[in-house]
C-alpha cells in the first residue's frame, strides 16, 4: 500500500479545555519548605546537626530512631542489639564496647561468625581472611587457634551450664586477651551484660575442625536463645530492638523470641524495632520492623553504610539521652 492510499483517519483526542482545575493552595502537599534541611553553624555539635536534617524520609526516620533509643535510656527500658559479623569487620567494635561500658545496651546477640571475628580481634588483633585466595589452596577456615579457642568455650559452657557467649567472654578475660578492650565478648562478660551466640551448624569455619562438638555447641547455643528471649522481656512500653547487618539468622532468632514472649503473655506494644543495614533485606525488614508493628510497636528502617551510620546514631543517642531531649 502506498502512502497516498492510507485512510484519512483522525483518532479522537482528549480536549484539555474540559478539565477541572483548582488552586495549588487547595491541594495537600507532602513536602514543604518547612521540611527542608537547614545549615548548622560552624562548630555546632551533633544535636544541631541532627536538627538540621530534612524532615523527610530517612531524615525523619533517623530522628525517630534517636528519640526511641534516648527514651528507652531515660525510662530504663531494654535496648537489645542483634549484630552480624560485618559490623565487627567494619571496625566498629570501639563504638559498641563504649555503649556497653556506658550501660546503653541491655543485651547483645551475635551469630557464630560474629563471635569468631570478635574473638580473633581480641586474641590476635586481626580477622577476616581472603577467601578467594585461601579456598583454592585448601587453607580457608583452617586457623587452628581460632577453632580450639571457640570449642574450648563451648565445652566450658556445657560444663558450667552457661551460655556460649558468656563462656567465650570469660575465656577471653581469663586469657588476658591483648585486645579485650575492643571485644564485645570480653566487655559484656566484664560488665555483666548478656551476650548470646546463635550458632547455625555448618555455617562457620570452626565447624570444619575435628575439635567441634555438636552437642556442646547445640546445648550452649540453645541456652543462649533462651537467655536472649528473657533479655527481651520488658521491651514493651518503650524498649528497643536493633538488628544491625544480619540478613537471615538473627532476624529469625528474634522472631522466635517474640513468639515465645507473646505465648507467655508478654505485651510487646510500645516497643520499637530498628533495622540498620546497607541493603534492605526481606527477613530483617519483616521480622524486626513489620512484625513488631503488628504486635503494637513501631518499625524503623535505616539504610546506609555501617561505618558511618552506626557511629552517627550512637553519638546522637548519647547526646539526646544526656541532654534530656
Amino acid at each position: 500500500m502506498s502512502a497516498a492510499s492510507y485512510p484519512d483517519s483522525h483518532p479522537p483526542e482528549i480536549r484539555p479545555e474540559a478539565l477541572a482545575t483548582h488552586s495549588i493552595r487547595e491541594r495537600p502537599s507532602k513536602v514543604s519548605v518547612a521540611d527542608f534541611a537547614s545549615i548548622p553553624p560552624p562548630g555546632a555539635g551533633i544535636e544541631a546537626f541532627c536538627d538540621s536534617l530534612p524532615r523527610v524520609l530517612a531524615g525523619s526516620a533517623f530522628r525517630e530512631a534517636v528519640a526511641a533509643l534516648a527514651g528507652a535510656t531515660r525510662r530504663r527500658r531494654p535496648v537489645v542489639a542483634a549484630m552480624g559479623a560485618h559490623v565487627i569487620k567494619c571496625g566498629l567494635s570501639p563504638v559498641l564496647t563504649d555503649l556497653i561500658r556506658r550501660g546503653r545496651l541491655s543485651a547483645l546477640a551475635l551469630h557464630g561468625a560474629g563471635a569468631i571475628h570478635d574473638l580473633e580481634i581480641a586474641l590476635f588483633g586481626e580477622t577476616s581472611e581472603d577467601v578467594e585466595e585461601a579456598l583454592p589452596a585448601g587453607r580457608f577456615g583452617m586457623a587452628r587457634e581460632t577453632a580450639e579457642f571457640f570449642h574450648a568455650g563451648a565445652a566450658r559452657a556445657r560444663r558450667q551450664g552457661i551460655g556460649l557467649g558468656a563462656a567465650l567472654g570469660r575465656d577471653l578475660l581469663d586469657a588476658e586477651a591483648p585486645h579485650a578492650a575492643v571485644s564485645l565478648l570480653a566487655q559484656t562478660a566484664a560488665h555483666g551484660v548478656p551476650l548470646t551466640v546463635h550458632v547455625a551448624l555448618g555455617t562457620d569455619i570452626v565447624h570444619m575442625h575435628p575439635s567441634a562438638d555438636g552437642a556442646a555447641l547445640g546445648e550452649a547455643s540453645l541456652r543462649d536463645f533462651r537467655i536472649l528471649a528473657a533479655a527481651l522481656r520488658g521491651i514493651g512500653g518503650g524498649g528497643v530492638v536493633l538488628n544491625i547487618g544480619s540478613a537471615v539468622v538473627l532476624p529469625e532468632v528474634l522472631l522466635k523470641c517474640f513468639a515465645m514472649l507473646r505465648n507467655l503473655g508478654e505485651d510487646l506494644g510500645g516497643s520499637t524495632g530498628i533495622n540498620l543495614d546497607f541493603l534492605r533485606q526481606y527477613r530483617a525488614g519483616t521480622q524486626v520492623v513489620r512484625r513488631l508493628e503488628r504486635l503494637g510497636g513501631r518499625g524503623i528502617a535505616l539504610t546506609g553504610h555501617h561505618e558511618i551510620l552506626i557511629p552517627l546514631l550512637a553519638r546522637a543517642w548519647a547526646a539526646a539521652a544526656e541532654g534530656g531531649a
